[in-house]
């Protein structure tokens, strides 16, 4: 449960101290970033991408998962009157484009977005490059996904398969390209959503903040801190925004161990509740300088059977219809966002935005067409 936490621990202890006398968020933001895999693909060590369900098999696992969302949110809305948002991060390496579609209907009819997820193994810079253009390029044109900047150009969030982002992992498995931040901004990415991936070695010492990552030194893996994402400052020329969720220990009445990893993902195991939502309150991830908002980003792999009764049936849906009121009564109005608008609130706050986030909700990255 713990593994790793001589990595991540002090982090966490340090942004715990921060967090004395710091004032009570007002707004509530919530996203579930869906590591959406349909076909249940495996890559081998060389890189290519074989076996996994037939197009057909898939599609309807999709569309039953689609029917199964939409009963487990009926009737639910936030402090807006809007329904939960989904967030679909698809992998560009399950790509079929009757499958999208399908995901991408579901979200023009008002549950959500889709976004980049990858897999890849023993790659290269090139090789990156191409893959990520041609998603970026097919999920926008053929598909009309994708958010949009003022230039029209298609941008995208990214969560990396495995958890390996620039090359994290010890091995050198499941990545391969050190410089991935570097790639992912030339290719129209605004910002990552891959951690935490605690109890994963792949977990990164910068936990519960908003910051800006970059390319590690020379000779190293995973990405290194360039700078907190701060109201009133400026973002670094090479960097790209980190979007974590909630990663720390909380306390649970009815386990066998009393405390718990919590680390922001939704399991049949581990489903959202009471008890984890005073945890995200307490470790209180927002820009610094705008405590006002609160962020909170979980993720879960929706499509398998040990996730699916985290994010689909009654558990998930008596969570939802208690939220509205744990915000009010802990003084929050309570707003669902998908991670392109969450994006755009944090962007917002580091220009000094103020009162309610949703107003800033496409302020850099439009809405997919």
């Amino acid at each position: 449960m713990l593994r790793g936490i001589e990595k991540w621990g002090w982090g966490y202890l340090r942004q715990r101290l921060r967090m004395v006398g710091v004032p009570k968020p007002r707004h509530l933001l919530f996203c579930v970033a869906d590591h959406f895999e349909p076909f249940c693909r495996q890559i081998d060590t060389d890189g290519r991408v074989g076996g996994g369900l037939d197009v057909d098999t898939a599609l309807q696992r999709v569309l039953h998962w689609c029917k199964d969302y939409r009963s487990t949110i009926a009737g639910i809305e936030d402090d807006s009157g809007r329904r939960p948002q989904h967030t679909f991060f698809y992998p560009w390496d399950e790509y079929d484009p009757k499958v999208l579609d399908a995901v991408g209907l579901f979200c023009r009819q008002g549950f959500g977005e889709v976004e980049v997820h990858l897999h890849h193994r023993a790659d290269t810079v090139d090789g990156l490059y191409e893959r990520l253009t041609q998603c970026r390029e097919t999920y926008a044109r053929e598909h009309g996904l994708l958010g949009r900047y003022e230039n029209g150009d298609a941008g995208y969030a990214f969560v990396h398969g495995n958890w390996a982002l620039c090359n994290s992992r010890a091995d050198g498995d499941w990545c391969g390209v050190s410089c991935e931040v570097t790639v992912l901004r030339q290719t129209g990415c605004y910002m990552d959503c891959t951690f935490p991936s605690a109890p994963s070695h792949t977990q990164p010492r910068y936990v519960n903040r908003l910051y800006y990552g970059g390319d590690p030194p020379e000779g190293k893996r995973g990405h290194q801190f360039l700078s907190a994402v701060r109201a009133g400052e400026s973002a670094p020329a090479e960097g790209l925004l980190m979007l974590p969720g909630p990663l720390g220990i909380h306390k649970r009445r009815h386990a066998r161990w009393r405390l718990g990893l919590e680390n922001g993902e939704m399991t049949a195991v581990h489903p959202a509740s009471w008890e984890r939502y005073c945890c995200w309150r307490r470790l209180q991830v927002h820009v610094a300088g705008v405590p006002d908002w609160l962020f909170v980003k979980l993720h879960t792999h929706g499509l398998d059977a040990a996730s699916r009764g985290g994010v689909l049936g009654e558990m998930t849906r008596s969570f939802y219809a208690q939220l509205r009121d744990w915000c009010h009564a802990d003084g929050m109005q309570l707003h669902y966002v998908t991670a392109r608008e969450m994006y755009n609130v944090a962007k917002a706050a580091e220009a000094g935005k103020a009162g309610n986030p949703v107003e800033w909700r496409d302020m850099v990255v439009g809405a997919p067409p």
